[in-house]
């Protein structure tokens, strides 16, 4: 982490954004260890891996969240067409990154929806699990973040200057420098060997005969990538993958 002051600082409760990948799910446990509250939204867009909404559920019991909410957006699946792989079945995951998997206006469509969350709350602080490695994804920047949280208080502008709204700040773990090495130790300092329990891979329907659970696919690009920063953490990596 930087050493700057972290708005996390200033903030007793967040809106997080948590799909319950390693990313969100550590990202949530550095909040619940710096003592903030905790409003868990998660989303069914139409993905392949429905199974993260199940992980998330898992999660936000552990975390001793305040509230969680899945929100169903499925619709969005008929908009995206055959615009990425995430959410058009005929189209093959890659095991490298393609920008077939970057899904549009993603981040937008989520941070949008917790802000008017969060605006119902009396919360100001909306926070998402992108990190400094994530920079091919452009709704991953603190660029795009500090764009957003600017469109974000034009849009209400008249009720923040009455009192009546509070501003949204958006904060990730990229604004603070943390890349996914950084972020998923922190996840571990949280939490243990129960981080492994969270879901990265793209795929949602892998089924390991010989240990009966589901597992990892190990070959999509977010499993690589879940891989080696776990490798680089130096831990031992507990995840179950179908291709290793």
């Amino acid at each position: 982490m930087n050493d700057k002051p972290s708005i996390l600082n200033n903030h007793k409760e967040a809106v997080c954004i948590f799909s319950g990948g390693i990313d969100s799910v550590s990202t949530a446990s550095h909040l619940k260890k710096l003592g903030l509250d905790l409003y868990l939204i998660s989303f069914n867009y139409g993905q392949k891996a429905t199974i993260e909404l199940d992980i998330a559920k898992k999660f936000s019991s552990l975390l001793k969240c305040k509230e969680h909410k899945i929100i169903d957006i499925s619709f969005l699946k008929k908009l995206y067409g055959n615009t990425n792989a995430l959410t058009n079945l005929k189209s093959k995951i890659p095991d490298t990154f393609d920008y077939s998997i970057v899904v549009p206006l993603r981040n937008t469509t989520f941070i949008t929806l917790a802000s008017i969350w969060a605006t119902s709350l009396n919360i100001s602080l909306i926070v998402y699990g992108a990190h400094v490695g994530d920079k091919r994804y452009p709704d991953c920047r603190p660029s795009f973040a500090r764009s957003l949280q600017n469109t974000l208080a034009l849009s209400e502008i008249d009720g923040i200057k009455l009192g009546i709204r509070k501003k949204i700040n958006i904060w990730s773990p990229a604004i603070d420098g943390l890349d996914k090495t950084k972020l998923l130790l922190i996840g571990y300092d949280n939490l243990g060997d129960k981080l492994f329990q969270s879901w990265s891979c793209y795929q949602g329907n892998n089924f390991n005969r010989q240990s009966k659970v589901k597992s990892h696919c190990g070959k999509c690009e977010s499993c690589i990538n879940r891989k080696k920063a776990i490798i680089k953490s130096g831990l031992e990596d507990k995840t179950s993958y179908l291709v290793i």
